[in-house]
């Protein structure tokens, strides 16, 4: 979901072809040719971090395109901290720095992160290079102020390529991972092994309240949904701000998996704290739509 740590399907961010992958909407900030209402997008409710950061002053010429270059090479490390809106966000623009106005066609109806990933960038339409990168260093920036400064330091003696892994997962140990880190990764063996162990709860949650089953809705592992709830994952568990797996299915577009949900007996009648209903989460009228017919009373 877009307010947690962004789905973690690699996916280039310089884009290939029809630019396929993993996004949600983008966030426009008064770019040229993009809405510069968020609320259109409701992407402040899923804590897109504020607008373009105040960078102290507005860089130009060269040195806005070190630092433009500076702040993709730390994109790899905030992928954990960033939210999926925050990783569009950064991605939109970086599309708009290296191939200017989105000139792809829009994905087919059953590529759902494609389209998400266009509609983000498609939102900027003209804005010009130099602003693209203004608001891309800004946001890096207000993700990570402390690489802000170490980054001139750090460029001194290294100046490869622009990270090229929008959703890559910062690379963990694999003996410090932890059993919600194999879920983010969909490693369904290592899942299946320690429930099989009986050495795993099923339902405990993370340092922020989401059990793996949120987890795994956000990612969009179906196979690893049905296994969860086979062993008795509870499907209406509230996360910190009270979302549902309906919640993170629904709002991060998952249709096959908001199916499966309902199917299996999700309560899409849950609101969060804020008073939202699963079918609020989301900007997809099918899924919204297959949600209510699911809370219509039968008989």
């Amino acid at each position: 979901m877009a307010s947690r740590t962004p789905s973690s399907s690699p996916d280039s961010a310089t884009g290939s072809g029809t630019d396929p992958a993993r996004p949600d909407t983008g966030e426009p900030l008064g770019g040229a040719g993009s809405d510069s209402d968020d609320s259109s997008l409701d992407v402040g409710r899923f804590d897109c971090g504020g607008g373009a950061a105040d960078v102290g002053y507005r860089l130009e010429g060269e040195e806005l395109e070190e630092e433009f270059q500076a702040a993709a090479d730390r994109v790899g490390e905030l992928v954990q901290k960033a939210s999926r809106d925050q990783l569009l966000y950064l991605y939109a623009r970086y599309k708009q720095v290296k191939v200017g106005k989105c000139n792809t066609s829009k994905p087919g109806f059953f590529d759902i992160e494609g389209q998400r990933k266009w509609q983000a960038w498609k939102q900027l339409g003209d804005m010009n290079t130099e602003q693209a990168m203004q608001e891309y260093v800004s946001r890096v920036n207000t993700l990570d102020p402390e690489g802000s400064h170490k980054g001139a330091e750090k460029r001194m003696g290294f100046g490869g390529p622009a990270v090229s892994s929008l959703y890559q997962e910062e690379t963990i140990r694999e003996e410090d991972k932890n059993i919600f880190d194999y879920c983010r990764e969909n490693n369904i063996q290592h899942i299946t092994a320690a429930i099989s162990s009986q050495k795993l709860d099923v339902n405990a949650k993370d340092e922020e309240g989401l059990a793996l089953l949120h987890w795994a809705c956000d990612r969009g592992h179906k196979e690893l949904v049905s296994l969860l709830l086979q062993h008795k994952a509870d499907i209406n568990s509230q996360d910190e701000e009270g979302q549902t797996a309906l919640h993170y299915a629904s709002a991060c577009e998952f249709p096959e998996i908001v199916e499966l949900l309902l199917k299996a007996g999700a309560d899409s009648s849950i609101k969060d704290l804020e008073g939202s209903l699963a079918q609020d989460a989301t900007e997809s009228a099918a899924i919204s739509s297959l949600i209510r017919q699911y809370a219509v009373p039968k008989g």
